[in-house]
């Protein structure tokens, strides 16, 4: 097993950042002592991956000094640490975007015609962390999808990117969810019906007449809220001529 000689490089690197024992260890939720005496003794083994972690550095780098050195990390709540950037005492940074998966409606077999819903790397989608940040949305909940068809026109186009908050599953009445019926993903207004039934409209009412379902209906059609959309795009069908050319 490789010797812990963390100490000098835990020291330096707090020095650097300019961060005092006592700071670190009040972020640390520990005694300045303890701190210090890292200094010398190296940094605790169940300790070592947070404080690494705290520091934007690899955890082997920092208790034998092999392997690469810097770490450029998103925590699990999607916040950047970045130890060069510290000045006095810790603070968080927040990256300006982040990544959401899409989904999309497939066949369940090649040539067969029932469907299901699945995620599809081929294609994340960026958003701003902000814009979740202000809707109170964990970015862990946030997927996206495209609108197919033209039920939700003029509101949402076909061809749109949705995004959706599958953190938000309760219906709020008149609010746009995503649903997924039977395999088939759909993007409808819900509303709450009594005896538990559910209300389906489409922007589009003109063509597509409301739908409503029953609680057994739910279940047999196995009709389940995936999430509320809260953003989407809308590409235009042409560029427009410019006159007198």
């Amino acid at each position: 097993m490789k010797k812990n000689t963390s100490g000098p490089r835990f020291k330096a690197l707090l020095k650097a950042a300019n961060i005092t024992t006592t700071g670190f260890a009040d972020f640390l939720d520990t005694p300045p002592q303890n701190v210090h005496n890292w200094y010398t003794r190296g940094v605790p083994a169940y300790c070592m991956e947070e404080v690494a972690r705290k520091l934007s550095v690899h955890s082997t780098w920092l208790k034998t000094a092999e392997g690469p050195k810097d770490l450029c990390l998103i925590d699990e709540t999607g916040n950047l640490y970045d130890a060069q950037a510290i000045r006095g005492s810790y603070t968080v940074l927040e990256p300006t975007d982040v990544e959401l998966p899409f989904y999309k409606e497939v066949a369940t077999a090649p040539g067969s015609n029932k469907t299901h819903v699945i995620e599809d790397d081929s294609q994340p989608m960026r958003l701003s962390r902000s814009d979740l940040d202000s809707l109170e949305i964990n970015y862990k909940d946030a997927i996206c999808a495209h609108m197919i068809g033209n039920s939700m026109a003029e509101k949402i186009e076909d061809g749109s990117i949705i995004a959706i908050d599958r953190g938000l599953t309760q219906i709020v009445d008149g609010e746009i969810y995503a649903i997924e019926h039977d395999g088939m993903l759909r993007i409808k207004y819900l509303h709450r019906m009594p005896g538990n039934g559910l209300r389906l409209r489409s922007h589009n009412s003109a063509q597509y007449p409301d739908e409503v379902f029953r609680a057994a209906q739910i279940e047999e059609q196995k009709i389940h809220v995936l999430g509320w959309v809260f953003w989407w795009s809308t590409l235009h069908k042409r560029r427009p001529p410019l006159p007198f050319l």
